[in-house]
């Protein structure tokens, strides 16, 4: 296979054109490159069918991850030598072109199967807080194609899912994360063996701060065997004590012994419970938000930045919707009853997280979707001490309702018609507050995918958030 990096005078197809697409689109043109489309469901395609793709006059394919490495028309451009990468693969080739100096904008890449998100917004907000124009892009906001072109921005903390990372092989990035790894996405991958490797790409050549959650063993694994660009320092975050090299927890502290930081900086940096967004008002703590902050404040100290100007945006963020936001609350006579939106958690691994976070038996579990394959006996065996009764939506239930069959058949579960699916959420949360007494939490967690029966994890979110007003508004003393 020939690497294109001047894309002057290339023909270069684009698969899929929906944002990120289009963004490749002009990028490309802007170099000088001859840029081709494919896409069945977009008219102004130039390809609406694999059969009508011209592979002869293809220099390289920037391809949309709504297609698997299995798909055909990816398998022939293979076998026929052609250079295929994603939308990250060509951000990074043609970033030097953005730069004034010659010297680009660095990047802080995040990847793992849960809190990309939350650490990639809190990255960007503590770079900003330093005084860089430092947006968060990538799997999120702006293109990072788009970004990577931008001359005026000074560094990019960049989201990075693992169908990205797929048809990605030359990142070396300054700073880099390995949040978690559990279960997901293997139907388009092919296996977790094939989807840990797409994830542990993010650490080839790290310049600065190679970063790991060392509370993950398989992570661990990953950033032990990875090969950093010399002088890289490995730290690892912990939800635990720290040891040399790691950022973690004790007695309620933020405690640092990573070395980021001068020799002569105290360990303790900040009590947990200053950072209102990671902990209820009770004190009740999340850990995965909690984990979240920790990898982000390893990578910006990577970067350089001054611990207190860290600390400082930490305190004033705030998290992005859907991730286990209370949006009512409902007074009756036995207590009260809290409804949580966590419906970006949209994995098993993301919903054991959720439920860890309440007390034994408080939660009324609203759960189930698109299963995407993946399995649900084992979060079920380790939350059933969590879950006081589920409420089971989506299309496909039987993955769910054989999890609790098979592990905890003594938890009370209600299933909801998945016809008509515009009553879908109403339904549920009616169910849950039925369900729920004073002092639990109707927490929708889903562990599955939306796209069975909403527009986005967005939209499901929001349709529990309006059900569950409406329950306090029809309930609540």
């Amino acid at each position: 296979m020939t690497t294109v990096e001047n894309f002057q005078g290339a023909t270069v197809m684009v698969a899929g054109l929906g944002v990120s697409g289009r963004s490749a689109c002009k990028v490309l043109a802007d170099l000088g490159a001859t840029v081709l489309t494919y896409d069945e469901r977009k008219p102004d395609a130039d390809f609406h069918t694999e059969g009508d793709i011209d592979f002869d006059r293809l220099d390289a394919i920037m391809t949309s991850p709504v297609f698997p490495p299995s798909t055909p028309f990816l398998l022939e451009a293979a076998e026929r030598g052609i250079d295929v990468m994603s939308e990250v693969e060509l951000a990074w080739r043609v970033r030097v072109k953005a730069s004034r100096s010659g010297n680009p904008a660095p990047w802080v890449g995040i990847t793992g199967t849960n809190g990309k998100t939350s650490t990639t917004e809190m990255v960007s907000e503590m770079l900003r807080a330093a005084g860089l124009n430092a947006p968060a892009v990538g799997n999120i906001g702006v293109p990072v194609s788009a970004a990577a072109v931008d001359g005026s921005h000074d560094a990019l903390a960049v989201e990075l899912s693992s169908f990205q990372m797929h048809f990605t092989n030359s990142l070396a990035l300054d700073c880099a994360a390995i949040t978690n790894l559990a279960d997901d996405h293997l139907d388009w991958h092919g296996g977790f063996a094939n989807y840990a490797a797409d994830k542990a790409k993010v650490y080839h050549d790290v310049r600065r701060a190679l970063v790991y959650n060392a509370d993950d063993r398989r992570v661990s694994e990953i950033a032990m065997a990875a090969h950093p660009a010399e002088g890289c320092r490995r730290v690892g975050f912990t939800l635990g004590v720290p040891g040399q090299g790691q950022i973690g927890v004790e007695d309620g502290w933020i405690v640092d012994r990573s070395g980021l930081r001068s020799t002569d900086a105290p360990e303790r940096m900040a009590k947990v419970l200053d950072f209102t967004h990671l902990s209820e008002p009770d004190g009740t703590i999340y850990p995965h938000l909690l984990a979240d902050a920790l990898c982000a404040l390893a990578l910006v100290l990577g970067m350089g930045i001054p611990s207190s100007v860290a600390l400082g945006a930490l305190r004033a963020f705030a998290p992005g919707g859907h991730r286990i936001a209370k949006v009512a609350q409902a007074s009756t006579g036995s207590g009260t009853i809290r409804f949580i939106d966590d419906s970006k958690a949209t994995n098993a691994h993301a919903a054991r997280a959720s439920l860890s976070s309440f007390g034994e038996k408080t939660v009324v579990w609203i759960a189930g979707g698109l299963a995407k394959g993946s399995r649900f006996e084992d979060l079920v065996a380790d939350q059933a001490k969590t879950i006081r009764a589920a409420v089971i939506i989506g299309t496909d239930q039987r993955p769910m309702l054989d999890a609790f069959n098979a592990k905890a058949p003594e938890i009370p579960v209600t299933v909801i018609d998945p016809e008509p699916k515009d009553t879908v959420m109403d339904r549920a949360v009616d169910a849950a507050g039925a369900l729920a007494a004073g002092g639990d939490v109707v927490l929708m967690a889903p562990a599955c995918a939306s796209m069975d029966q909403f527009r986005s994890y967005a939209d499901r979110g929001e349709r529990f958030a309006a059900a569950a007003r409406r329950w306090v508004a029809a309930h609540g003393e």
